[in-house]
């Protein structure tokens, strides 16, 4: 698997690449958003790390300008940015992953291991999924596709993994804790408040009231559910 670096500080980004290459995986830098974004587009890459603050282009725009062009290469972004409204504005552009410096070398490994195995948008399964309906809302596991009132919703990778998750449990409350390991998977270390965070973008999306939802719902205290759509 091939690993993307983009990191401004050259010593931490080679540090990141060793880290990288020591769990088996090929792993090169760039120094900049530019050059991150051209590296990203070549195609030539799974996954990407991706700093915060960059020259030229900051890696949250670099984010942006993928997910505009359909891009779905798995982001993790690894930023010095600790505020709840950065970590919002860093998943809200698109990324898969949030993780703030300083790092576990360990975690950040693992937390690339859990986006590499996650399908990527427009791949499709050796089964054929079942297609969930819920009032205007329909949801295509094997094309990765949302429609709402016939009409296409642009969802984030794991905007749509948490609606199908949901979707697959009609009626059930599924609590933070399992909609990441539906998610991300049972090994994932990261903070599940960030379930929230997509919730909140989810629900936008959707066109969603969050005092009164008609697909995702809050039972408080609890967890999530799929309403019923009306």
């Amino acid at each position: 698997m091939n690993i993307l670096v983009v990191e401004d500080e050259r010593n931490l980004a080679d540090a990141i690449v060793r880290i990288l290459s020591d769990a088996d995986y090929n792993a090169e830098a760039v120094y900049d958003g530019k050059s991150g974004l051209t590296a990203c587009e070549s195609g030539l890459y799974d996954a990407v790390i991706m700093d915060g603050m960059l020259p030229g282009m900051d890696g949250i725009e670099v984010v942006r300008r993928l997910r505009r062009e359909n891009n779905s290469i798995p982001v993790l972004m690894l930023t010095a940015r600790t505020s709840t409204s950065d970590k919002v504005e860093g998943l809200d552009a698109g990324a898969d992953d949030y993780m703030t410096k300083p790092f576990s070398p360990r975690e950040l490994v693992a937390r690339i291991q859990v986006l590499l195995r996650r399908p990527r948008a427009g791949s499709t399964g050796a089964t054929a999924a079942v297609v969930h309906r819920i009032g205007a809302l329909t949801l295509d596991p094997s094309s990765r596709r949302v429609e709402l009132d016939a009409s296409p919703v642009e969802l984030t990778r794991t905007e749509f993994d948490l609606l199908q998750a949901l979707a697959e449990h009609p009626g059930w409350v599924l609590n933070r804790r399992q909609l990441t390991d539906a998610v991300w998977g049972e090994d994932w270390v990261g903070d599940d408040h960030l379930v929230d965070v997509h919730i909140a973008h989810l629900r936008k999306k959707l066109g969603d009231d969050p005092s009164q939802p008609r697909f995702v719902q809050t039972v408080r205290g609890v967890g999530y559910r799929m309403g019923k759509g009306q």
